[in-house]
């Protein structure tokens, strides 16, 4: 068997259980059963994690709960449960370690001026779980239970969700193929798994101005493939191109498409908007282009403030780029073929005023019109 590694630090973080207080019992992967604390935790809506919330990144930090569920080939998933953020033990024969058959999704809860949680459109993301579950042969959540499991994990971690205006919680839903296989095929077991981490910006320029590298060398998906769902398969191939750009002094790559390598497609993490005047261009997803929540927001929301947008192979005049973990952030200049271009940003941008419409909804500064938000309670 192998054992994930999980940081050290939770031990100095997770707060002290009481050996007598169990919900029953859950499978471990190793198949001995294995009692949980109780996952009810008594804090109040005033009570904070030990954080120092001012110099919040975007980096791991363990909070004390996380979800878990489970389902055989040709099942349904039932009920998961919550249990301690800790290790768990996959078979060396796992489909997700041997063939990669895993996804996940990124979404947030915030906290508003009253102590009240929300959730920003969390059954996007579990639509988008469900088609790249399709794509990929593997079993996934409903709407509700995915929905159900971020409340639950929410309200676990209460005590995380930072302060209002101080950041968010970060919450990761895995669906994994943990089912032992040797030859090529689907997993015969899937995970779905929830842990959250508390999170500020995403990028280390904060709300500043991002500084892309157009990227040649290297494709981020090609046609056909798997482009436009949220495998983890996607990831680990853009780290090259995106440490190279790094260590060069840039933020993030952007990619071009894998045929002409003349169009935009998206930066490693997130999608990206080209904005001149009153019309705003995103490149179209035609199957290399994940589908983005906070993408498919900012178009409406932009529609709805009087822009004209289109979705199709563009050029490049004011950019900026959205994500959940990113969320809507301006582009200063972009650097392609030792050429820099530079690009407005700031007060009066038609960034600044997406991603204030934006923020605003999801905190619940400004009233929610479209059914967006989720309160957790």
């Amino acid at each position: 068997m192998i054992r994930m590694y999980v940081p050290t630090l939770r031990k100095l973080l997770l707060p002290a259980a009481s050996a007598s207080s169990k919900i029953g019992t859950y499978k471990c992967f190793a198949s001995q059963p294995c009692p949980l604390p109780s996952p009810n935790p008594s804090y109040s809506g005033e009570e904070y994690a030990d954080v120092d919330w001012d110099s919040l990144g975007f980096g791991l930090m363990p909070t004390d709960y996380m979800y878990i569920s489970k389902c055989s080939e040709g099942q349904n998933f039932g009920h998961g449960q919550l249990t301690r953020y800790g290790n768990i033990e996959l078979s060396p024969s796992a489909g997700v370690l041997n063939y990669g058959q895993g996804l996940f999704e990124g979404t947030k809860a915030y906290r508003k001026e009253n102590g009240g949680l929300l959730l920003f459109r969390p059954e996007e993301n579990a639509i988008r779980m469900q088609n790249g579950a399709e794509r990929m042969c593997m079993a996934s959540p409903s709407i509700d239970q995915f929905v159900d499991a971020l409340k639950q994990t929410v309200l676990a971690n209460k005590r995380w969700v930072p302060p209002a205006g101080k950041g968010s919680l970060y919450l990761r839903p895995l669906l994994l193929g943990t089912g032992p296989v040797l030859g090529l095929a689907p997993a015969p077991e899937y995970t779905f798994l929830i842990f959250a981490s508390p999170v500020r910006n995403y990028f280390k320029e904060g709300s500043a101005p991002l500084n892309l590298y157009v990227e040649e060398n290297f494709d981020r998906a090609s046609r056909r493939g798997t482009g436009n769902v949220k495998t983890i398969s996607n990831y680990a191939p853009v780290l090259m191109a995106q440490i190279n750009a790094k260590r060069r002094g840039f933020s993030d790559v952007l990619y071009l498409d894998s045929v002409t390598k003349k169009n935009l497609e998206e930066v490693s993490s997130c999608n990206i908007f080209i904005a001149k005047g009153k019309c705003i261009s995103t490149p179209a997803t035609n199957g290399t282009i994940l589908s983005g929540i906070t993408r498919k927001s900012v178009i409406e929301i932009a529609r709805d403030h009087g822009y004209e947008v289109e979705e199709h192979a563009v050029g490049v005049d004011e950019v900026f780029c959205t994500g959940t973990a990113v969320g809507v952030a301006p582009v200063g200049t972009i650097t392609y073929r030792d050429t820099r271009m530079e690009y407005k940003t700031g007060s009066g941008s038609i960034c600044q005023e997406l991603h204030n419409t934006i923020s605003g909804i999801q905190t619940g500064i400004i009233e929610d019109k479209k059914g967006w938000i989720v309160e957790v309670d």
